[in-house]
Formats: structure tokens, C-alpha cells, sequence
């Protein structure tokens, strides 16, 4: 009785299961529990197959259904006696076969095991899968107890059947020998027409049970088969667009395969279930046979669900991809590109041959058309499969552009080259025994560009399409482009940097980022970006050209720094000053600038005589300066002069209060001062230097100094003389890039950088110029000393 209470026990989704299991007369739900004790302890295994032991259980069955109809009649239990009464009656059929019972009995009890094992199964994937969302969880634990509950019911219809078969080959076999006997009286004759007329009637209202169970089947089947095109799998492929451009989603087809594929075998098992119809049908037939009449509509609702689960099981797994592209979905013409296709439903019932096309884009002047080159067509197979699927992966393909004679010049819309969306599509044939079905799967819409100075805009296309579209086939996309909102843009951005570096963009990072997009508000949800302020304003410093500069810095130079969160990035100078000046003397961070395309500068906190604290930047440092210097170097061996021409190195406490040499020792070269490997990247440049007892971070000078006079050259370490006529090393700032009308008020300030021993780093390029430094006096220039001006 112990299995039975656990049954009762569990969660309704199972009890529903075991409802649907004794739905039937076969074993009533009613013995069932009545006699679940006595039920479990018998031997209905060696019952089956003994039967002497099973013509025991059948009397011992009878008599406890007696027992138990006579307490019924104590308790005044009028509807469960005649239940009682009428499952004994239906139980007396077994009496010249009883092993047919006790195999009955025993399906019941396994099938019964089953649903605990699922039961448990599903409570142990549930603690796998914790840290999952709970409503995907949800969702996906029903979907399996759906799918568990219609492989029992093919379980139940396979028994069923083969019940039918037996009921109708004792029907069969009575009926042919009476024909071979010649009987003479009448009186006979009539005694055994009824009861084969009692024999037929039993055997038409068997086969009416398998068709309602049947068409009940495929009910479940349409269901489930919707839950899974049209929700797990369009999710799915909304999750694989989303991967695409970054998103830490999972894109494993081994979830989806498993389920298409039990749903495909169900109903190839129907297809089977069918065919044995027919096959009963032309033994026995008879007027009114139910078999005729609905069997034509079964075959057909059970081929259509075939037709529509297979036609969307074939997807393209791995979307066109370059091996040195900046990512997926941005393919360039005559460079080589791959694409991998899997089919769901893991099958050896065909092996098809997929065939590459290029779909045909909408017939409008100007739109350039492609010709796919390579090997097109590829069977399936399981060896390129990491997890046993059937895929095709198409490798070494190329495009080459089809030249028209129109040209570009003819073309009625406004789309760029970078903005066309183009598809390409796979066909194949499944074919099995009678049935045909053809499969078509899509990429996602791909940019295809000429020249490598396009992909970074190709890649923008590529990012706002995958972002906002749900029409995964929408090559007009940008005819009519929407916007995205701001919290679906901060997540992308975010995405992009996950992606480089394994650390995606926090809240204050986004804020900073949407403060300078909208300006200053109490909440940016409602705000919304428009595809020509992330991509074609203030061309060609876009906003997504000033990002993704910044992004190719991190991921070339930056990785380990930003991974580990050393770097704040994203700070308006505005808001790093309100930050520093509440730290101690020595605390700096680390931020983008916002005005030098993949530029990256800190600043510092400092206490000057009166005791207020001073902040100070140097200018930003970009990859050419970087592919020389690591930054961690720079900060390690940065020094300034301070009063009686000390070099000191201001940098102590990485903010909020990580010592310097915590956060970036593990980092540093194995040399330092003159062993530095870096010595031979140093250079000298003109610098300005403070007098001694002039202690103030700034100083006012003169504008006879900021035209030059009073300057001296100095001597570099590699002997070469700085002149008079070189080029100031101070760089002028273009404006912003940023998406404001006008640049900040707290943009990047600069500063030149001494190295230690006495080392003297430049970040600059040899063309910088000198910006105005009228408003400062008192500076001096010194023959002798290589240092830092401070502003």
C-alpha cells in the first residue's frame, strides 16, 4: 500500500497522470485503492506466466471485491456498491484466462512506478536548477510532465491494442471453426449466433475505445506540439538572437531535441497504431465498423501534427559567422564563412541532404544581390554534433556579389550598404514510407559588407536589429527603424562588454552613459534611443564609434583590469571629482575619456596648503600609447615633482581604498627603473615645471609663457635635444562624440607624465598641440629636471 499512498500523495500534475492511467474498466481506480494493500503484495509477475497461482489471485480478487461490497452495504454506500457490483461482473471475463489479469495488473503496477520515478526525477532536476528563474522552471517542468503523461498514454493506447488483438483473434477463431462444423439444429444454431453476436458487440465497443483514445491522444499531442513551436522554440531563437550580440543566455539544443524528438516518436507510434487498424480491419470486418468510418480523419490530423513538428524542427544551429569577424551575422564578400544546421528530432528513419540558397531579397533598385560559392549541400550526420544532434555544418563558403547594370546609383531607398539585410535559407526533403515533408530553415538576417573599414557600422546594424526585431525575416528592417528603449540599449551595452571581458556594465555606469544621452533625469525607463543617435549622428564620431573604441581598448589591453573591476570606466569628470574629493590624499581611479576615441585616463586626490582637497587628471592614454606601455606600468612608475623638485608618485589608493600595489602587483613586470623592458618606449618632450615654493596644484601663469618665451630645451635620455620649434606636448580635445549638443564643462583636462629614475612617459602623438594657457603664470621651465605640469 505503500506506493499507492505515495501516488495520492503527490503534486496534482502526477495525480492527473494517474487519473488519466485508470481511465479505464480494465483495472478500476476504485480496486484499485480499495485494494491497494492486498493489490502490492501478490506476485503478479509469476502470476502472468503461472496459472495455477493466478486462478488463486482471481478467486481472492473476487472475494475481496465481495468483502468490500458488503461494507458498502453497512455504510448505506449505494453509488459505491454498484460500482462494486459491476467491476466484478467485468472481472468474471478473466475467468478462463486468468494470467490475462494478472498481466494486466502488473502493466498497471509498473506504469504506477514510472510516475513516482518521473516524480522524483523532476524534483532532482528542480534542485539542479535552482539558480534558474523560477517561471522558466515552472514552464519547463510542465512541459515534461505533459510529454511524460503522453508517452503513458501511448503506453496505455499500445496496450489497448494489443487487448483488441486478442479479443478479436478469439473472435475470429470461434467464429471460423463454427463455420467449419456443420451444425444441424437450429436450436444451436441461434445459441451460438448470440453469443457471437455478444462476442462481435465487445470487440465494436473495443475498437471504438482505441479511436476515442486515439483522437483524445492527438488532442494532447496538437497541444503540446504548440507549446514547443510557438513558445519554447520561438524563445529559443529569440535567446539565439540575443547571443548573437553578447547576451549570457544558453543556446544548447539538447533540451529542444529531446523534446521534439519523444513528440515525433509518439506520433510515428500512432502512425504505426493506425496502420494496425487497417490491419485488424481487413481480418474482421463488419456493418457500422468504427474503424472505416474515423480511422481517415485520425490519419489525417496525425500526419498533419507530423507536418508541422518536423517543418520546425530544422534550424540553423551556429548562424553565418567569419572566423576573424568581429562577430556573428556580419559576413564580407569573398572572405570564407560558416553556418551549421541541426534538425531536432533525432532520427535514423532518414538521413536528408540540406541545401543551401541565398533567399532573394524584395525586388527594389539598388539592392545588391549575392551568389553563395562553396559546397551547398551537405548531408546530416551525428560526427560534427557536440551532443549527439543531427547537423550539417557548412564550411569555406563565400559570397560574391552579383554586379547589375543599375548600380547602387539607381536605388529608391535610403539605406546604407552596412544597413541592407540579406538571408540565407536551407531546404531538405523528410521522407518515411508515405510520408513527405519539406523543411526550410533561416538564418538570421546577416550585413554584408566590401571592405573591412565597414564592419564596425555593419556590427551597429547588426546589434539594433537583433536588439529590438522579433521578425527574425525582416530584411526591411531599416526602412522603417524603430527605437529602443533605454533599458533594452543599457542591456545591450552591457552585453558588449560581458562579452569582451567578462564583466558587464553596472547601474552606475548605465546611469552615467544615459545622463549623457537624455541629460539629468529622475528616471530613464520611459527614455528611448533612436537608431540615428546610436549610429548616424555626428558622423563619424557616432556614439557607437566613441563606445566601441572604448570597447576594442579593453578587450585589446584592458581585460584583466576590467574583469576584475579596477576599472570605473564609465564616470563623468563631474561626478569623479564628488567621489574623490571625500577620499584621502593618494586615492585615483580610472576612467574613459570622453572626448579621445578609446581613451582611458585616472585622476587623483590631493590636499593643497589650505587644506582642501585638489583633484587631478592626466590625459587619456590610447592604443598607441598602450601597445608600448602596459597601463599598470604607467601607474606604477607615474611620479610628479613636488615642492624642492621631489618626484613623488601620487598614485597610492586604487578608490574606493585598494592599495595600489593590491590591485595591480600581480601585473607589474618582473624589472623595474632601468631594467624596465619598457625603457626603450620612453621618450622626452618640452615640460613645464613649477618653481619650488610655489606648492598650489595650480598656478597662475603668465600668457607670455604660454606663447613659449622663457623655455628651455632639455636633454632626453637618449641624448636627442628638445627644441625651441617642437610641438608642444599638450594635445587639443576635439569636442565630445557624445550624443550632447555641446562639450562638458568637465571634460578631460591634460597632464604630461614623468617617469621614475627619471623616466619620462609621453602619451602623446608627435602632432600635439598646445592649447591656450592664458590665466597661468609663474611657471618656469628647468634645464635639468623631467617631470609632470599640474593643472
Amino acid at each position: 500500500m505503500a506506493q499507492w499512498n505515495r501516488l495520492c500523495n503527490l503534486p496534482a500534475v502526477y495525480r492527473q497522470q494517474l487519473d488519466e492511467l485508470y481511465d479505464k474498466d480494465v483495472l478500476p481506480m476504485e480496486v484499485r485503492h480499495y485494494l491497494a494493500g492486498w493489490i502490492e503484495e501478490q506476485e503478479w509477475k509469476r502470476a502472468a506466466q503461472d496459472y495455477d497461482l493466478a486462478m488463486v489471485l482471481y478467486q481472492v480478487l473476487l472475494g475481496n471485491l465481495d468483502i468490500q461490497h458488503s461494507r458498502f452495504v453497512h455504510n448505506v454506500a449505494f453509488l459505491q456498491r454498484h460500482n462494486i457490483r459491476r467491476y466484478k461482473q467485468n472481472f468474471q471475463m478473466y475467468e478462463d484466462d486468468p494470467c490475462v489479469l494478472a498481466s494486466n495488473i502488473l502493466w498497471y503496477l509498473e506504469k504506477e512506478k514510472d510516475i513516482l520515478q518521473n516524480a522524483d526525477l523532476t524534483d532532482q532536476v528542480h534542485v539542479l536548477q535552482i539558480e534558474q528563474e523560477a517561471m522558466e522552471i515552472s514552464s519547463q517542468q510542465d512541459l515534461e510532465r505533459k510529454l511524460i503523461g503522453l508517452q503513458n498514454e501511448v503506453q496505455c493506447i499500445k496496450h489497448a491494442m494489443s487487448c483488441l488483438e486478442e479479443q478479436q483473434d478469439e473472435f475470429d477463431f470461434k467464429y471460423q471453426t463454427f463455420k467449419m462444423e456443420v451444425v444441424t439444429d437450429e436450436a444451436v444454431k441461434n445459441e451460438q449466433n448470440k453469443i457471437f453476436q455478444v462476442l462481435i458487440n465487445r470487440l465494436n465497443e473495443c475498437r471504438k475505445g482505441v479511436l476515442v483514445d486515439l483522437r483524445k491522444h492527438l488532442d494532447k499531442t496538437e497541444e503540446l506540439i504548440n507549446l514547443l513551436v510557438k513558445k519554447e522554440l520561438v524563445e529559443w531563437q529569440r535567446r539565439q538572437q540575443r547571443a548573437c550580440i553578447g547576451a549570457p543566455v544558453s543556446v544548447c539544443l539538447e533540451q529542444l531535441e529531446k523534446w521534439f524528438t519523444r513528440v515525433a516518436v509518439c506520433l510515428f507510434q500512432v502512425r504505426d497504431f493506425l496502420d494496425k487498424l487497417d490491419e485488424l480491419v481487413g481480418k474482421v470486418s463488419y456493418a457500422n465498423d468504427p474503424i472505416k468510418i474515423k480511422k481517415p480523419a485520425l490519419q489525417q490530423k496525425t500526419d498533419k501534427l507530423l507536418h508541422d513538428l518536423l517543418k520546425s524542427s530544422f534550424v540553423v544551429e551556429s548562424q553565418p559567422s567569419m572566423p576573424q569577424g568581429k562577430g556573428a551575422l556580419v559576413l564580407r564578400t569573398n572572405v570564407q564563412f560558416s553556418v551549421k544546421t541541426s534538425m531536432l528530432f533525432l532520427t535514423f528513419y532518414f538521413l536528408p541532404v540540406p541545401m543551401l540558397k541565398y533567399r532573394e531579397v524584395p525586388q527594389i533598385k539598388g539592392y545588391r544581390r549575392f551568389n553563395v560559392l562553396g559546397t551547398v549541400t551537405k548531408a546530416l550526420n551525428m560526427v560534427e554534433s557536440q551532443n549527439g544532434g543531427m547537423v550539417a555544418d557548412f564550411r569555406h563558403l563565400t559570397l560574391k556579389e552579383q554586379k547589375s547594370s543599375g548600380g547602387k546609383g539607381s536605388s529608391d531607398i535610403s539605406l546604407s550598404v552596412t544597413e541592407e539585410l540579406h538571408i540565407i535559407c536551407f531546404d531538405t526533403v523528410f521522407q518515411y514510407k508515405d510520408l513527405t515533408v519539406h523543411l526550410q530553415a533561416s538564418s538570421l538576417p546577416v550585413v554584408i559588407i566590401s571592405n573591412s573599414s565597414q564592419q564596425q557600422s555593419a556590427w551597429a546594424s547588426i546589434l539594433w536589429f537583433n536588439m529590438i526585431s522579433q521578425d527574425t525575416k525582416d530584411v526591411m528592417f531599416f526602412t522603417n527603424c524603430p527605437a529602443a528603449t533605454w533599458p533594452q540599449f543599457a542591456e545591450m551595452l552591457s552585453w558588449q562588454f560581458l562579452a569582451a571581458a567578462k564583466r558587464g556594465l553596472t547601474e552606475d555606469q548605465q546611469q552615467m552613459i544615459a545622463r549623457k544621452l537624455f541629460g539629468i533625469k529622475q528616471d530613464y525607463d520611459n527614455c528611448n534611443v533612436a537608431w540615428s543617435k546610436f549610429s548616424k549622428e555626428n558622423s563619424p564620431d557616432t556614439f557607437w564609434v566613441w563606445f566601441d573604441g572604448i570597447l576594442v581598448m579593453v578587450k585589446t589591453f584592458l581585460e584583466d583590469l576590467w574583469r576584475e573591476g579596477h576599472i570605473m570606466g564609465f564616470v563623468s569628470k563631474g561626478k569623479e571629482k564628488l567621489l574623490l574629493k571625500k577620499k584621502q590624499s593618494g586615492t585615483f581611479l580610472l576612467r574613459f575619456s570622453e572626448s579621445v576615441i578609446g581613451g582611458i585616463t585616472f585622476s587623483w586626490v590631493e590636499t593643497s596648503l589650505n587644506g582642501e582637497p585638489d583633484v587631478k587628471t592626466v590625459q587619456p592614454f590610447t592604443k598607441v600609447d598602450l601597445m608600448q606601455i602596459p597601463l599598470v606600468e604607467i601607474i606604477r612608475n607615474f611620479q610628479i615633482l613636488e615642492a624642492g623638485n621631489i618626484p613623488v608618485n601620487p598614485l597610492v589608493y586604487l578608490y574606493p581604498n585598494t592599495s595600489k600595489e593590491e590591485a595591480f602587483a600581480k601585473y607589474y613586470s618582473e624589472e623595474s627603473g632601468d631594467k624596465s623592458p619598457y625603457i626603450k618606449y620612453i621618450k622626452t618632450k618640452l615640460v613645464f615645471v613649477s618653481k619650488e615654493n610655489t606648492l598650489e596644484a595650480v598656478s597662475p601663469v603668465s600668457s607670455d609663457v604660454a606663447q613659449g618665451e622663457g623655455l628651455e630645451p632639455i636633454t632626453g635620455l637618449c641624448g636627442e635635444v628638445v627644441g625651441q620649434d617642437e610641438d608642444c606636448p599638450f594635445e587639443t580635445f576635439p569636442d565630445a562624440p557624445m550624443l550632447c549638443d555641446s562639450l562638458c564643462p568637465d571634460e578631460d583636462f591634460p597632464m604630461c607624465l614623468s617617469g621614475t629614475d627619471p623616466f619620462l612617459y609621453n602619451s602623446l602623438t608627435e602632432d600635439s598641440v598646445l592649447p591656450e594657457l592664458s590665466g597661468f603664470q609663474e611657471f618656469i621651465s628647468s634645464p635639468t629636471q623631467t617631470c609632470g605640469s599640474t593643472f
